[in-house]
């Protein structure tokens, strides 16, 4: 072998691995057909577990996976499709497997061409958030004050206010209500500033912050945002809008641009 630099040794062991996890899935493809043909038998092999671990170093765990899929989606025809041509991965497909149904196969055989395996992760989370499947792991119920990270003084001002008699839950229930009306009457100030370049400007990441904090702003997520999202795309809108401006964390943007390109998508071909 030449003399290689760092980087070239690196992107010669990208490109290594890459190919061989090409033609491994594609290999883990042929495992429905093998087993339906007991082609292991015919050429030798005591079971399919130990053909597959011979000719490509599999688990028995990975074969079960792929033998499971393949009945689960035997009645969904976009998703035996995936698993039997290589084109996604088992642990893509094992993901949304609890939730695709041969009503809305097609959809999630789009998801997982689309997303990355954490967004996809996320994007099954948030479904069944929505759905009441799982419970988000913030709960939404009332907090003792005690419980909540506080500066002494401003407990100590609280706990004071309510030995007092005053109603503590009410009185920060109208900051809430009253930092909502500033936020609102903030975002019709910043509706008016024009959009010179694809920059958002500095204000308005300012007002972001004040309303959305450091993490995503989809419900449940607690991620750091990663980046702002317009949810009117910026090339047709040409506004810095706060209304339709969202910070997301990665997963949740990858999502937000496969909803995007599919919007787009059906307002092209109903323009053809």
């Amino acid at each position: 072998m030449p003399k290689l630099t760092d980087n070239e040794l690196y992107k010669r062991c990208q490109q290594y691995g890459k190919n061989t996890l090409h033609w491994r899935r594609k290999f883990i493809s042929l495992l429905p057909e093998v087993n339906r043909r007991k082609l292991y038998e015919k050429k030798g092999f005591a079971s399919i577990f130990e053909f597959a671990k011979k000719l490509c170093g599999l688990s028995e765990e990975q074969v079960r996976r792929v033998l499971n899929l393949e009945e689960r989606f035997k009645d969904k025809p976009a998703l035996y499709q995936a698993l039997t041509s290589g084109e996604v991965s088992t642990n893509k497909l094992a993901r949304i497997a609890s939730v695709a149904t041969p009503e809305n196969e097609e959809f999630w055989a789009d998801k997982v061409q689309q997303l990355p395996n954490r967004a996809l992760e996320t994007f099954i989370r948030d479904i069944k958030y929505e759905n009441g499947l799982v419970k988000p792991k913030i709960e939404t119920k009332s907090v003792h004050v005690h419980r909540l990270e506080l500066e002494p003084d401003v407990e100590e001002e609280l706990l004071e206010l309510q030995g007092k008699g005053i109603d503590v839950n009410e009185l920060l229930r109208e900051f809430l209500e009253g930092r909502k009306l500033e936020i609102a009457r903030e975002k019709e100030e910043l509706e008016k500033i024009p959009a010179k370049s694809r920059y958002i400007p500095l204000k308005i990441r300012r007002h972001l912050q004040k309303e959305y904090g450091t993490k995503c702003s989809i419900k449940y997520c607690t991620k750091p945002a990663a980046t702002i999202h317009h949810t009117q795309r910026f090339a047709l809108s040409q506004t810095h809008n706060p209304k339709y401006l969202a910070p997301l964390c990665r997963e949740h943007h990858a999502i937000a641009h496969t909803i995007d390109a599919k919007v787009q998508n059906k307002k092209r071909s109903s323009l053809g």
